[in-house]
Parts: structure tokens; C-alpha cells; sequence
């Protein structure tokens, strides 16, 4: 009997295999890291077919630690970094380039050029979305544009396109040998190139991008079987049932099905993400408008997203390029040895800002200093920086939806940083929560897998599932609260223009 459900959860850092049980619990996992290659300032790349390995590997880790077998799965669900373009020969298999990250700014030439005299608004009524390095769509068209034979061999309808999700499961269910090409509506609202109204790829866009329709996958719903396992493969027949988007599967596994319930992911960058419900929200205020869910034949679920580049990858910059510890979860312990900032703030915008201000030109500023500010100052800025972008997300969403947050359910690795999580609640003025299973992307990627076959019932499961671990309340005085968000404020203002059209 298929008493589990497996989750892979293909991230910017690493990928994993999780185990869920009926009652969401983790049974076992299996996780590691790829490379982050970095070929030139900016540039942010990952090798597809090692993480493709790694995903195998990560799969048949968590089944042997939890003493199964592929029978014992009812089903799969991916959920993946969204935007990371991996442009593939249909044929052999064979990326003809390394993904290309959603950190990645090397594209910022071509959203200018793309923009044109209507600016980064030019598509944002139809895709939700602002012109940015962030997306798919220019990824793709620099591939195109610059790898020798690629666009060639894209007219001839030889290449395809995906997002990592798009990648596994094409491989997952055959690759060359009639892997399935299909991506959810969640990751194809990160492209530039979908319509939000009508689900489906807009050819103008496309081919404004000069990108075939031919490399597109296909477009279904988050939560469907989309294929089986690959006979030879780890879990031959077993049912992939589910995709969400890394932040839409959290956003799901938080069980936020009400309109205007929210989460924030606390991972390489923050994301938080409203349940604007059947209606989508256009933003005036920095957010982008997404899809937040599909289940089978329901209608789509939209949401209000802040995307903020840089949040967990600060800590990791100041571990592994500035050598401040050893471990990441050691910037809490630097931190606790002061009071408070010492004056300092840590602005990261190592990609320029994202939400809710989009400014490519910015770059990263530590501001504040004085003879007094040491390391410790610094690790606590650091942090402070996270919560910090989070409220101007916060304050977006309010303009934007109207809805006055009550509480915000939290998730992602940081979320073990207590220090962090007091600091967000009394930055917010609002309690922050933290759940049991803090591993939500991979278990709303589970859900939705195990809803399609009939594992769990429905939503009405997963809030059933769904229990608290820890809450913080705000406790600081509010005119001390606005001080240091003021100042913080100001802060930001020091990185804008700082990119010259002289420098790439």
C-alpha cells in the first residue's frame, strides 16, 4: 500500500527529497549542493545536468533512510527555483548552456532594449510582471543570442525550454525517450511570457523575445498527474503529480487559502506572497502579480508577491567571502553579543533591488559606519537588512490589497534564527509564526502531488495538517520602531545609481 508521498525540492542551493506521511510529517530526506558558478560579476550560473544528478541521487538518499521502496509512494511533486532557465537539445539531452539564475543581471541590455520608449511596464497588465533581469523570457533570449548554433537549432524546433521543474520532470519520465515537456501555471507566470487571464503563452511576447513557441512547454495546472516515473528510473510508474514554484508551494503548505492570508520564505532571498484570491491584484506599489495555485480543474488562485534578491545568500556572502564564521546559523550567536546595530546597515542589493523598488543600477552598501561598529554590528545589521526589506514588502501589500496584516506565517531556513524572528515581529508590529514542519515548499509540493491522486482529500487536509511551533510578539516601543526603519530607509537611498550604462 502507497501510505507516502515523495517531494523534490530543486532549490537555488541545493535539492532534496522529502518523505511526507498522511499527517505531513517528514519521514526521511535526502539533500545536497551544487555548484554556483559565477563567471563574470553578475553572472550567476548552475550546471542543469549536475543538478539532474543530484536529484536522482537525493531521491534514492531519502528512500534508503526511510527503509522504502518506489511502491510505496502514491505520488510526486516538484517544486523548484523559479526563473533559472535551462534552454536543453531535445534530441540529446544536453543543456546547450548552463542555467542561467534568477539572480543573474547579464540580461539587463535586453530588457532595456525590449522596454524600449514604454519602460519596464510594457507587458506588466498582461504577465503581472516588470521588465527585469529577474524572469525567464530574456534568459532565454540571451541564450539564443549568444551560444554558437542555439538559435538555429531553436527554429528548427530542436531545443527546448524550461524552468528547473520543467528540467526534471522531462528526465523523470523518459528525457529523450518521451519525456514529458510540461510546466505548471505558477512557474509559467515567472516567464514574462504567459497571460495571466487566459493561462496561456502570448506568441507577440514571444516573439518579441524572438523565443519559437516550439521550445514552450506545455501549460497545465499545479496539481494533475503529468506522467509516470521512467521505467528504468528510481521510481518507475510512480505518479508526478504535482509542480508549484518554490514560493507558491510554501505559500500552500501554509495552508494561506483564504484571501488575505500571507506567508514569508526565508531562503537565498525573501518572498512573501497574499492570497488575493480568483481576482487578480494589479500592483501600483513595487509587487508583481502571480499565480498562486491551480488545483486540477478549479479556477486559478492569484497573489500579491514581493520578490527581495538577497537575504540568506547575505549571510552565506559574509561566511564565505568575508570569512566572519564557520557556520551560517553562527551570525545569530555574533549577533546576540550586542545590543543593537551600532549605527551600521547592510543594504544587499548585490543584484540590485527587487521589490519594491526595481532598481538594477543599485548595488550593495554598508552605511552607518564608525570607529565604534565591529564585526558583531555587522552581523546583527546583517540580519536586521532581512526584516528590514521585508516591511517595505509589507507596507507594498497594504497599498496595494487594502488588507492590514494580522499575523505572518513564516518558513524557510532562517526562520531557526530567533534573534531574526523577534526583530521581524517588532519591525511588523505584528506577531510572526512559525510552523512544525518548517519545510512547507517541499510539503506544499507534496500536497499538491497527493491531491491529484486522491492522498489527501483537499485543501481541507493540508489546514488540518497544518500546526504552530512558535510565535513572536512585537515588543519594542513604536517611535523606536520608526527610528530605525527611517534610518534604514535612508540607507537604501545610498545604493541607487550606482551602475553606470558605461559598466556592465
Amino acid at each position: 500500500m502507497a501510505d507516502y508521498v515523495l517531494a523534490i525540492d530543486q532549490g537555488t542551493t541545493s535539492s532534496r527529497a522529502i518523505v511526507f506521511d498522511h499527517s505531513g510529517r517528514i519521514v526521511s530526506t535526502g539533500q545536497l549542493e551544487h555548484d554556483q558558478i559565477f563567471p563574470k560579476a553578475g553572472w550567476v550560473e548552475h550546471n542543469a545536468e549536475q543538478i539532474w544528478s543530484n536529484v536522482r541521487e537525493v531521491v534514492g538518499l531519502a528512500l534508503t533512510r526511510g527503509n522504502l521502496a518506489h511502491t510505496d509512494l502514491a505520488a510526486i511533486g516538484i517544486t523548484n527555483q523559479r526563473e533559472t532557465a535551462v534552454v536543453w537539445d531535445k534530441n540529446t539531452g544536453k543543456p546547450v548552456y548552463n542555467a542561467i539564475v534568477w539572480q543573474d543581471t547579464r540580461t539587463q541590455a535586453i530588457v532595456d532594449e525590449l522596454g524600449g520608449s514604454e519602460g519596464a511596464d510594457k507587458y506588466k497588465s498582461i504577465v503581472g510582471l516588470p521588465l527585469a533581469t529577474y524572469f525567464s523570457g530574456p534568459k532565454v533570449k540571451w541564450i539564443l543570442d549568444n551560444v554558437e548554433g542555439a538559435r538555429e537549432a531553436a527554429e528548427k524546433g530542436d531545443l527546448l525550454f524550461g524552468n528547473t521543474d520543467t528540467w526534471v520532470l522531462w528526465n523523470m519520465t523518459g528525457g529523450p525517450d518521451g519525456g514529458v515537456h510540461v510546466t505548471d501555471v505558477t512557474n509559467a507566470s515567472r516567464t514574462m511570457l504567459m497571460d495571466l487571464d487566459t493561462l496561456s503563452w502570448r506568441e507577440d511576447i514571444a516573439a518579441d523575445m524572438g523565443i519559437p513557441l516550439s521550445m514552450l512547454p506545455e501549460i497545465r495546472s499545479s496539481s494533475e498527474v503529468y506522467g509516470q516515473g521512467r521505467p528504468r528510473g528510481l521510481v518507475p510508474g510512480v505518479p508526478i503529480a504535482g509542480i508549484l514554484g518554490d514560493q507558491q508551494a510554501a505559500t500552500f503548505g501554509q495552508a494561506c487559502f483564504e484571501v488575505g492570508t500571507a506567508k514569508n520564505t526565508y531562503g537565498t532571498g525573501n518572498f512573501m506572497l497574499l492570497n488575493t484570491g480568483t481576482e487578480k491584484v494589479p500592483s501600483k506599489n513595487g509587487l508583481l502579480t502571480t499565480v498562486c495555485y491551480k488545483i486540477g480543474d478549479a479556477p486559478q488562485v492569484y497573489a500579491l508577491e514581493g520578490s527581495i534578491a538577497v537575504t540568506g545568500s547575505l549571510i552565506q556572502w559574509l561566511r564565505d567571502n568575508l570569512g566572519m564564521f564557520q557556520d551560517a546559523p553562527d551570525v545569530e550567536w555574533l549577533a546576540r553579543k550586542v545590543e543593537d546595530n551600532g549605527g551600521a546597515y547592510f543594504v544587499p542589493a548585490f543584484s540590485g533591488l527587487f521589490a519594491p523598488y526595481w532598481r538594477p543600477d543599485a548595488r550593495g552598501a554598508l552605511v552607518g559606519l564608525t570607529r565604534y561598529v565591529n564585526r558583531n554590528h555587522i552581523a546583527r545589521a546583517a540580519l536586521e537588512a532581512v526584516a528590514y526589506q521585508t516591511r517595505e514588502v509589507v507596507d507594498a501589500m497594504k497599498l496595494d490589497s487594502g488588507v492590514q496584516l494580522t499575523e505572518l506565517k513564516v518558513d524557510g531556513g532562517m526562520v531557526a534564527n530567533e534573534l531574526l524572528m523577534q526583530f521581524q515581529a517588532d519591525q511588523l508590529g505584528v506577531d510572526v509564526v512559525r510552523p512544525k514542519v518548517a519545510e512547507t515548499t517541499a510539503l506544499g509540493a507534496a500536497y499538491a502531488a497527493g491531491i491529484a491522486v486522491g492522498f489527501w482529500k483537499g485543501e481541507e487536509d493540508v489546514t488540518a495538517n497544518w500546526a504552530e511551533d512558535k510565535r513572536w510578539s512585537p515588543a519594542v516601543a513604536e517611535d523606536e520602531r520608526e527610528r530605525l526603519y527611517r534610518s534604514w530607509k535612508k540607507a537604501v537611498t545610498k545604493t541607487f545609481d550606482w551602475v553606470d550604462a558605461d559598466v556592465q
